[in-house]
Protein backbone atom coordinates (compact mmCIF):
# COMPACT_ATOMS: atom_id res chain seq x y z
CA UNK A 1 0.00 0.00 0.00
CA UNK A 2 1.13 3.49 -1.09
CA UNK A 3 1.14 5.77 2.39
CA UNK A 4 2.79 8.31 0.41
CA UNK A 5 0.61 12.12 0.32
CA UNK A 6 0.30 12.79 -3.36
CA UNK A 7 2.99 15.44 -4.69
CA UNK A 8 1.68 18.15 -5.40
CA UNK A 9 4.16 19.91 -7.77
CA UNK A 10 5.19 19.74 -11.22
CA UNK A 11 8.12 17.95 -12.06
CA UNK A 12 7.31 14.44 -10.97
CA UNK A 13 8.14 12.02 -13.59
CA UNK A 14 9.80 9.84 -11.73
CA UNK A 15 8.13 5.85 -12.08
CA UNK A 16 6.09 7.43 -15.31
CA UNK A 17 8.69 5.78 -17.98
CA UNK A 18 11.81 7.72 -19.62
CA UNK A 19 10.11 8.79 -22.63
CA UNK A 20 7.58 11.21 -20.73
CA UNK A 21 7.99 14.48 -21.62
CA UNK A 22 7.25 16.89 -19.12
CA UNK A 23 5.55 20.18 -19.30
CA UNK A 24 4.60 20.27 -15.77
CA UNK A 25 7.47 22.17 -14.65
CA UNK A 26 8.85 25.20 -16.41
CA UNK A 27 12.61 24.96 -16.97
CA UNK A 28 14.59 27.09 -19.50
CA UNK A 29 14.75 24.62 -22.54
CA UNK A 30 18.17 25.46 -22.87
CA UNK A 31 19.33 23.49 -20.47
CA UNK A 32 22.43 24.70 -17.88
CA UNK A 33 24.52 27.57 -19.23
CA UNK A 34 28.08 25.88 -20.45
CA UNK A 35 29.71 27.88 -18.00
CA UNK A 36 27.84 25.96 -15.22
CA UNK A 37 28.26 22.85 -16.57
CA UNK A 38 32.26 23.22 -17.16
CA UNK A 39 31.67 24.41 -12.89
CA UNK A 40 30.63 20.93 -11.80
CA UNK A 41 33.81 19.55 -12.59
CA UNK A 42 36.33 22.09 -12.20
CA UNK A 43 35.40 22.34 -8.75
CA UNK A 44 35.18 18.84 -7.53
CA UNK A 45 38.20 19.51 -5.54
CA UNK A 46 35.71 21.81 -2.98
CA UNK A 47 33.34 18.77 -2.62
CA UNK A 48 35.38 17.57 -0.04
CA UNK A 49 35.32 19.77 2.62
CA UNK A 50 32.08 21.79 4.52
CA UNK A 51 30.51 24.31 1.71
CA UNK A 52 30.71 28.05 3.03
CA UNK A 53 28.10 28.29 5.60
CA UNK A 54 27.65 32.27 4.93
CA UNK A 55 27.97 31.54 0.44
CA UNK A 56 30.03 34.58 1.57
CA UNK A 57 31.77 33.80 -2.38
CA UNK A 58 28.76 32.92 -3.95
CA UNK A 59 26.92 36.60 -2.34
CA UNK A 60 29.61 38.77 -3.16
CA UNK A 61 28.47 37.26 -6.99
CA UNK A 62 25.18 37.83 -6.92
CA UNK A 63 26.07 41.58 -5.09
CA UNK A 64 28.20 42.15 -8.16
CA UNK A 65 25.08 40.79 -10.59
CA UNK A 66 22.42 42.97 -9.06
CA UNK A 67 24.61 46.31 -8.46
CA UNK A 68 23.44 45.72 -4.17
CA UNK A 69 25.73 45.02 -1.10
CA UNK A 70 26.43 41.39 0.11
CA UNK A 71 24.68 42.00 3.05
CA UNK A 72 21.60 41.75 1.41
CA UNK A 73 21.61 38.39 0.30
CA UNK A 74 20.68 34.86 2.01
CA UNK A 75 21.03 32.01 -0.10
CA UNK A 76 19.25 28.83 0.20
CA UNK A 77 18.45 25.16 -1.22
CA UNK A 78 16.70 26.38 -3.77
CA UNK A 79 13.83 29.34 -3.05
CA UNK A 80 11.30 26.50 -1.03
CA UNK A 81 13.86 26.40 1.26
CA UNK A 82 13.70 30.29 1.81
CA UNK A 83 9.96 30.39 2.09
CA UNK A 84 10.20 28.25 4.76
CA UNK A 85 13.28 29.70 6.72
CA UNK A 86 11.21 32.64 6.41
CA UNK A 87 7.74 31.51 7.64
CA UNK A 88 9.84 29.59 10.95
CA UNK A 89 12.81 32.58 11.41
CA UNK A 90 10.31 35.25 11.46
CA UNK A 91 7.32 33.78 13.06
CA UNK A 92 4.07 35.63 11.72
CA UNK A 93 1.08 35.39 13.55
CA UNK A 94 -0.99 36.23 10.42
CA UNK A 95 -0.19 36.22 6.98
CA UNK A 96 -2.42 37.48 3.59
CA UNK A 97 -1.92 35.51 0.62
CA UNK A 98 -2.36 36.37 -3.05
CA UNK A 99 -4.19 33.54 -4.53
CA UNK A 100 -4.07 30.79 -6.52
CA UNK A 101 -0.35 30.64 -5.64
CA UNK A 102 2.59 27.89 -4.65
CA UNK A 103 1.06 25.80 -2.34
CA UNK A 104 4.59 25.77 0.09
CA UNK A 105 3.66 29.18 1.10
CA UNK A 106 0.72 28.24 3.45
CA UNK A 107 2.31 25.29 3.87
CA UNK A 108 5.54 26.73 5.88
CA UNK A 109 3.26 29.44 7.41
CA UNK A 110 1.21 26.82 8.85
CA UNK A 111 4.23 24.94 10.58
CA UNK A 112 4.75 28.41 11.88
CA UNK A 113 1.69 28.69 13.64
CA UNK A 114 0.47 31.27 11.33
CA UNK A 115 -3.02 32.18 10.73
CA UNK A 116 -3.83 32.47 6.89
CA UNK A 117 -6.08 34.48 4.82
CA UNK A 118 -6.27 34.27 1.28
CA UNK A 119 -6.84 37.04 -1.24
CA UNK A 120 -8.05 35.12 -4.77
CA UNK A 121 -7.73 36.41 -8.39
CA UNK A 122 -10.54 35.80 -10.58
CA UNK A 123 -10.33 34.07 -14.10
CA UNK A 124 -12.90 37.13 -14.88
CA UNK A 125 -10.35 39.74 -14.50
CA UNK A 126 -7.61 37.78 -15.85
CA UNK A 127 -6.02 37.12 -12.64
CA UNK A 128 -4.68 40.44 -12.19
CA UNK A 129 -4.35 41.99 -9.37
CA UNK A 130 -5.73 45.22 -8.78
CA UNK A 131 -5.65 48.11 -5.43
CA UNK A 132 -8.57 45.91 -3.72
CA UNK A 133 -5.74 44.36 -2.06
CA UNK A 134 -4.28 47.69 -0.23
CA UNK A 135 -7.57 47.21 2.03
CA UNK A 136 -6.95 44.11 3.08
CA UNK A 137 -3.40 45.14 3.94
CA UNK A 138 -4.92 47.39 6.22
CA UNK A 139 -6.27 44.86 8.20
CA UNK A 140 -2.72 44.32 9.43
CA UNK A 141 -1.57 40.75 8.62
CA UNK A 142 2.16 40.12 9.32
CA UNK A 143 3.11 39.11 6.39
CA UNK A 144 2.08 39.49 2.89
CA UNK A 145 3.41 36.74 0.20
CA UNK A 146 2.67 38.27 -3.74
CA UNK A 147 4.37 35.82 -6.19
CA UNK A 148 5.18 38.44 -9.65
CA UNK A 149 4.34 36.82 -12.36
CA UNK A 150 1.92 34.91 -10.32
CA UNK A 151 2.44 30.94 -10.29
CA UNK A 152 0.58 29.16 -11.77
CA UNK A 153 -0.76 32.36 -13.92
CA UNK A 154 2.29 33.83 -15.00
CA UNK A 155 0.47 37.49 -14.67
CA UNK A 156 2.62 40.00 -14.04
CA UNK A 157 1.63 42.92 -11.29
CA UNK A 158 3.39 46.27 -12.51
CA UNK A 159 6.15 47.99 -10.78
CA UNK A 160 3.84 50.70 -9.90
CA UNK A 161 0.90 48.88 -7.61
CA UNK A 162 4.10 46.28 -6.49
CA UNK A 163 5.55 49.58 -4.88
CA UNK A 164 2.33 50.92 -3.34
CA UNK A 165 1.86 47.23 -1.91
CA UNK A 166 5.37 47.48 -0.26
CA UNK A 167 4.36 51.28 0.91
CA UNK A 168 1.38 49.97 3.17
CA UNK A 169 3.06 46.98 4.38
CA UNK A 170 5.71 49.71 6.02
CA UNK A 171 2.97 51.72 7.02
CA UNK A 172 1.04 48.59 8.55
CA UNK A 173 4.06 47.51 9.76
CA UNK A 174 4.21 44.30 7.88
CA UNK A 175 6.69 42.41 5.87
CA UNK A 176 6.52 41.82 1.94
CA UNK A 177 7.33 39.07 0.46
CA UNK A 178 7.74 39.48 -3.28
CA UNK A 179 8.50 35.88 -4.89
CA UNK A 180 10.23 36.63 -8.21
CA UNK A 181 11.52 33.12 -9.16
CA UNK A 182 9.98 33.39 -12.47
CA UNK A 183 10.98 37.79 -12.91
CA UNK A 184 13.85 36.95 -15.16
CA UNK A 185 11.34 35.78 -17.91
CA UNK A 186 9.34 38.81 -18.73
CA UNK A 187 11.05 40.94 -21.60
CA UNK A 188 9.84 44.30 -19.75
CA UNK A 189 10.79 44.37 -15.69
CA UNK A 190 8.62 44.23 -13.16
CA UNK A 191 10.93 43.52 -10.25
CA UNK A 192 11.54 45.12 -6.69
CA UNK A 193 15.13 44.60 -6.83
CA UNK A 194 15.94 47.99 -7.66
CA UNK A 195 13.66 49.35 -5.16
CA UNK A 196 15.10 47.27 -2.46
CA UNK A 197 17.05 50.00 -0.41
CA UNK A 198 14.44 52.02 0.49
CA UNK A 199 12.52 49.05 1.97
CA UNK A 200 13.44 47.13 4.67
CA UNK A 201 10.10 45.59 5.38
CA UNK A 202 10.84 43.91 1.25
CA UNK A 203 11.99 40.42 1.07
CA UNK A 204 12.57 39.09 -2.64
CA UNK A 205 12.85 35.95 -3.31
CA UNK A 206 15.10 34.69 -6.52
CA UNK A 207 15.98 31.39 -7.97
CA UNK A 208 18.26 29.14 -10.21
CA UNK A 209 15.86 26.70 -10.66
CA UNK A 210 13.55 27.84 -13.93
CA UNK A 211 15.54 30.44 -15.37
CA UNK A 212 19.19 28.75 -15.47
CA UNK A 213 17.87 25.14 -15.50
CA UNK A 214 19.20 24.11 -12.32
CA UNK A 215 16.46 22.61 -10.72
CA UNK A 216 18.45 19.35 -9.66
CA UNK A 217 21.10 21.54 -7.72
CA UNK A 218 18.66 23.46 -5.80
CA UNK A 219 19.84 26.91 -5.18
CA UNK A 220 17.92 30.76 -4.23
CA UNK A 221 18.54 33.16 -2.44
CA UNK A 222 16.61 36.23 -1.20
CA UNK A 223 17.02 39.88 -0.88
CA UNK A 224 16.31 42.32 1.86
CA UNK A 225 18.14 45.88 2.79
CA UNK A 226 17.19 44.96 7.10
CA UNK A 227 20.09 43.06 8.67
CA UNK A 228 18.17 41.82 11.04
CA UNK A 229 15.71 40.26 9.21
CA UNK A 230 18.37 38.67 7.28
CA UNK A 231 19.98 37.08 9.98
CA UNK A 232 16.78 36.13 11.27
CA UNK A 233 16.08 34.02 8.10
CA UNK A 234 19.83 32.98 7.77
CA UNK A 235 19.40 31.19 11.33
CA UNK A 236 16.42 29.44 10.52
CA UNK A 237 17.31 25.36 9.79
CA UNK A 238 20.28 23.60 9.38
CA UNK A 239 23.51 25.76 8.49
CA UNK A 240 24.64 24.25 5.21
CA UNK A 241 21.84 24.60 2.96
CA UNK A 242 24.02 25.76 0.27
CA UNK A 243 26.47 22.83 -1.18
CA UNK A 244 29.58 23.90 -2.54
CA UNK A 245 28.80 22.50 -6.09
CA UNK A 246 25.72 25.04 -6.34
CA UNK A 247 27.31 27.78 -5.45
CA UNK A 248 29.90 27.43 -7.57
CA UNK A 249 27.37 26.33 -10.62
CA UNK A 250 25.32 29.54 -9.26
CA UNK A 251 28.62 31.42 -9.62
CA UNK A 252 29.46 30.69 -13.25
CA UNK A 253 26.05 31.09 -14.62
CA UNK A 254 25.62 34.53 -13.42
CA UNK A 255 28.45 34.91 -15.49
CA UNK A 256 26.67 33.96 -18.73
CA UNK A 257 25.35 37.29 -20.33
CA UNK A 258 24.81 35.83 -23.90
CA UNK A 259 22.09 33.19 -22.08
CA UNK A 260 19.97 35.35 -20.53
CA UNK A 261 19.57 37.56 -23.73
CA UNK A 262 19.07 34.21 -25.62
CA UNK A 263 16.68 33.09 -22.79
CA UNK A 264 14.24 36.02 -22.60
CA UNK A 265 13.89 36.06 -26.56
CA UNK A 266 13.28 32.25 -27.04
CA UNK A 267 10.84 32.36 -24.57
CA UNK A 268 9.02 35.15 -25.53
CA UNK A 269 8.63 33.80 -29.05
CA UNK A 270 7.71 30.16 -28.34
CA UNK A 271 5.43 31.45 -25.63
CA UNK A 272 3.59 33.80 -27.47
CA UNK A 273 3.24 31.33 -30.58
CA UNK A 274 2.51 28.20 -27.83
CA UNK A 275 -0.49 30.28 -26.71
CA UNK A 276 -1.74 31.39 -29.98
CA UNK A 277 -1.90 27.82 -31.15
CA UNK A 278 -3.67 27.02 -27.92
CA UNK A 279 -6.22 29.28 -28.35
CA UNK A 280 -6.85 28.33 -31.86
CA UNK A 281 -7.98 24.88 -30.69
CA UNK A 282 -10.68 26.66 -28.37
CA UNK A 283 -9.05 26.63 -25.54
CA UNK A 284 -9.03 29.87 -22.73
CA UNK A 285 -5.54 31.62 -22.83
CA UNK A 286 -4.54 33.85 -20.17
CA UNK A 287 -1.73 36.51 -19.85
CA UNK A 288 1.20 35.11 -18.59
CA UNK A 289 4.49 36.25 -19.23
CA UNK A 290 6.53 33.78 -17.46
CA UNK A 291 7.48 30.62 -19.39
CA UNK A 292 4.66 28.75 -19.52
CA UNK A 293 1.53 29.03 -20.34
CA UNK A 294 -2.07 29.34 -18.02
CA UNK A 295 -5.25 27.68 -19.88
CA UNK A 296 -8.45 26.48 -19.36
CA UNK A 297 -9.83 23.87 -21.17
CA UNK A 298 -13.43 23.50 -20.37
CA UNK A 299 -15.16 20.09 -19.50
CA UNK A 300 -12.23 18.12 -20.97
CA UNK A 301 -9.95 16.07 -18.44
CA UNK A 302 -6.74 17.29 -20.13
CA UNK A 303 -4.40 16.23 -17.77
CA UNK A 304 -5.54 12.21 -17.91
CA UNK A 305 -5.86 12.10 -21.55
CA UNK A 306 -2.48 13.75 -22.56
CA UNK A 307 -0.72 11.42 -19.78
CA UNK A 308 -1.95 8.51 -21.95
CA UNK A 309 -0.42 9.80 -25.05
CA UNK A 310 3.17 10.65 -22.59
CA UNK A 311 3.17 14.21 -22.40
CA UNK A 312 3.07 15.65 -18.79
CA UNK A 313 1.56 19.18 -18.07
CA UNK A 314 0.45 20.68 -14.40
CA UNK A 315 -3.16 20.42 -13.64
CA UNK A 316 -3.95 23.17 -11.36
CA UNK A 317 -7.31 22.44 -10.00
CA UNK A 318 -5.34 21.52 -6.64
CA UNK A 319 -4.46 25.26 -6.30
CA UNK A 320 -6.58 27.34 -3.81
CA UNK A 321 -9.29 29.24 -5.81
CA UNK A 322 -8.89 26.95 -9.49
CA UNK A 323 -11.35 24.62 -9.91
CA UNK A 324 -10.94 21.65 -12.69
CA UNK A 325 -10.18 22.33 -16.01
CA UNK A 326 -6.96 24.91 -15.17
CA UNK A 327 -3.82 24.29 -16.35
CA UNK A 328 -0.34 25.35 -16.51
CA UNK A 329 1.90 24.10 -19.46
CA UNK A 330 6.02 25.09 -19.65
CA UNK A 331 6.90 26.50 -23.09
CA UNK A 332 9.37 24.54 -23.96
CA UNK A 333 11.34 24.00 -27.50
CA UNK A 334 9.84 24.46 -30.74
CA UNK A 335 9.13 20.61 -31.49
CA UNK A 336 8.18 20.07 -28.20
CA UNK A 337 5.97 22.34 -28.16
CA UNK A 338 4.35 21.69 -31.55
CA UNK A 339 4.35 18.11 -29.87
CA UNK A 340 2.05 19.04 -27.50
CA UNK A 341 -0.14 20.81 -29.92
CA UNK A 342 -0.84 17.98 -31.65
CA UNK A 343 -1.49 16.07 -28.48
CA UNK A 344 -4.44 18.54 -27.54
CA UNK A 345 -5.81 18.12 -30.48
CA UNK A 346 -6.22 14.95 -30.37
CA UNK A 347 -7.43 14.99 -26.78
CA UNK A 348 -10.26 17.89 -27.69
Amino acid sequence: MNDMKAYTHGGDIYGLGPDILDFSSNINPLGMPEAAKRAVYENIGAYEIYPDPLCRELRAALSAFHGLPPEYFVCGNGSADLIYRVALGLGPKSALIIAPAFSEYERALGLAGCRVKKHFLKPESGFNLTDEVLSEIQNGPDIVFIANPGNPTGVVTQTPLMLEIAEKCRETGAILIADECFADFPEQDASLLAHAPRFKNVIILKAFTKFYAMAGLRLGYSVCADAALNERVRAALQPWSVSAAASKCGIAALSDSEYIVRTKSLTARNREKLSGRLAGLGLTIFDSKANYVFFKSGDVDLYEKLLRLGVLIRDCRDYAGLSPGFYRAAVRGEADNDYLIKCVGMCL
